[in-house]
């Protein structure tokens, strides 16, 4: 019935169960459910529903509403046509068990071990990775609004879980400031007022955790998830300043009680993992997604039909918050990478991913970073400006040479903060001033010429490496990185990745998971029938075949 009613070569569904068979068992997921009790439904078809899920990008509900009533579906979970399927309830459950286990990379690591088994992905190839925003499920806040809205998550958490208890401590007043929403657009607009207001947030939300931490108050309530967000975000919003006889409740600023740096403000009383970041003039509240994919290799694709000897596929996926850097994931990459068995042999990044001591470490691993290191900071990085690609180093001497001759009087290794090591080296200041391309090589105005070199290993790396990247071999096998776009196209487009579905990082990491095993059956799919990915489309008036005119 399945492949009458999907005649015309089939459906994703359908041939994904013929090729790979049930790639998911459920000895897979028994380290999360119970030995003892009633038989459920089999978190394995679970499985299969949740990826099928992504191919679509469908909700609970719609997802098991085609798995209830599509005959394709049930053909790849292998249920009877007169199966009642089950309600979508189930399908959370079955997150949050393998959230609370552990287990939620078997969605993707089960298929990636299958096709590794059959020779579909390997060890030794070409891969490349980018990131890509998401926007977390949360609105945006200001300051303001965030001091608010956190006093009220609190307090609908404590009238939900302890009435009683929370009527003995707040009155009919608070009812009027926090029973509806806090919202820009009823916050009033003058500075003065405004800040009365955060002042009031502010003694609210102290008096509410005071209460909470009395000796008479039930000990469960510091734990509810709403309460230990307002302890969070007071600390980083407020303090009490009781140095001038009493107690002043304030409102942190740019001053010496300022606030956290962004990458640790927590920016919702609804996500503490969510955060704030720009890069290139984009900014978003929420996460970041990092994708691996391999790379088929041009020269062993069927010269007939142009097929490719191995799909593309994910390899690892990864999500962090919004405000980690890129560079900081190019070693918990390789790490996943290594995990799986598909450590590459080039791994092909763009200059986010790149910095002197990533290069190094991927050379410890036999993995060849490919991609443009960023160019120096140092003012001396300009037309006629002395750069440190001017000087001559001698490691073995302990003494570099300056472009006018001159030699340096001192070379002092050093850790900065850090724990970066750097060599320190310094030039005469006689010398310095009394040359005539002063001008070029420092804006120092009495010292010399100062120079911070790495060690000898790295500064060597990073000099070839630089004079690589300007080569024609170089661009060339670079101009691979340019096709992870698509990656990420289809990511955000097929799966729905660019705004995260639930709550916190666990769940949006699942989400992503989840979705990159989607991506990885999508592909599968176009490889097992030859349909190429890149369906590039043409105009009528391309479709022509004018002859140029002599």
């Amino acid at each position: 019935m399945a492949r009458a009613a999907f005649r015309k070569g089939g459906s994703l569904p359908i041939r994904i169960r013929d090729e790979l068979g049930s790639w998911y068992e459920d000895g897979d997921f028994a380290a999360v459910y119970p030995v003892r009790g009633a038989p459920g439904i089999s978190p394995a078809q679970l499985a299969v529903v949740t990826v099928l899920q992504f191919t679509e990008n469908l909700t609970d509900r719609q997802a098991a509403d085609e798995a209830r009533g599509r005959v394709d579906w049930k053909y790849c979970l292998g249920l009877d046509l007169a199966d009642e399927g089950f309600e979508f309830t189930v399908l959370n459950g079955f997150r949050d068990r393998l959230l609370a286990g552990g287990a939620e990379r078997v969605l993707f690591d089960r298929l990636l071990d299958l096709l590794k088994e059959r020779g579909l992905v390997k060890a030794g190839g070409r891969q490349r990775t980018d990131s890509t925003h998401v926007l977390g499920r949360v609105r945006d806040l200001n300051r303001l609004e965030l001091a608010g809205e956190s006093v009220r998550a609190a307090l609908e958490a404590l009238a939900a879980a302890a009435p009683g208890w929370l009527a003995g401590v707040i009155d009919a007043s608070w009812q009027q400031v926090y029973g509806q929403r806090i919202d820009g657009w009823r916050l009033p607009e003058g500075q003065g007022a405004r800040g009365q207001l955060a002042v009031q947030y502010g003694r609210d939300g102290y008096h509410l955790l005071d209460q909470v931490m009395a000796p008479g108050a039930p000990g469960w309530l510091a734990g509810l998830p709403a309460v230990r967000a307002l302890r969070l975000i007071w600390i980083q919003q407020y303090y009490r300043d009781i140095s001038a006889g009493g107690e002043k409740v304030i409102w942190r600023d740019a001053g010496e009680h300022g606030l956290p740096p962004g990458r640790d403000r927590i920016v919702s009383p609804y996500d503490l993992d969510a955060r704030y970041c720009e890069k290139r003039g984009t900014g978003w509240t929420g996460y970041k997604v990092f994708l691996s994919e391999s790379l088929s290799d041009p020269a062993a694709d069927d010269p007939r039909t142009g097929r490719p000897a191995r799909p593309q596929v994910i390899t690892s996926v990864d999500t962090t918050p919004a405000a980690v850097a890129d560079v900081a994931m190019t070693t918990p990459v390789h790490d996943q990478m290594q995990a799986s068995g598909l450590t590459p042999g080039e791994h092909v990044v763009d200059s986010g991913f790149m910095s002197a001591d990533e290069l190094m470490a991927a050379r410890l691993r036999g993995i060849t970073l490919l991609g443009p290191l960023r160019a120096s900071r140092s003012a001396q990085v300009r037309p006629g400006g002395y750069a440190i690609t001017a000087f001559t180093v001698d490691f073995d001497r302990e003494q570099a040479t300056c472009p006018q001759g001159i030699v340096s009087s001192r070379w002092a290794p050093f850790t900065r903060r850090d724990g970066v090591q750097l060599i320190r080296v310094q030039f005469p200041a006689p010398a310095c001033r009394a040359c005539p391309d002063r001008g070029q090589c420092t804006t120092a105005a009495r010292a010399g010429r100062q120079l911070s070199l790495r060690p000898r290993e790295i500064h060597q790396a990073v000099l070839a490496a630089r004079a690589a990247q300007a080569t024609p071999q170089f661009k060339d096998r670079y101009r691979a990185r340019a096709g992870v776009e698509g990656t990420i196209a289809q990511a955000t487009h097929v799966t729905g990745i660019r705004r995260a579905r639930y709550l916190g990082l666990d769940k949006t990491r699942l989400e992503h998971i989840a979705a990159a095993t989607a991506i990885n059956c999508i592909r599968l799919d176009a490889w097992y029938s030859a349909k190429p990915l890149d369906r590039t489309r043409t105009t009528h008036l391309q479709r022509l075949d004018l002859t140029p005119a002599a």
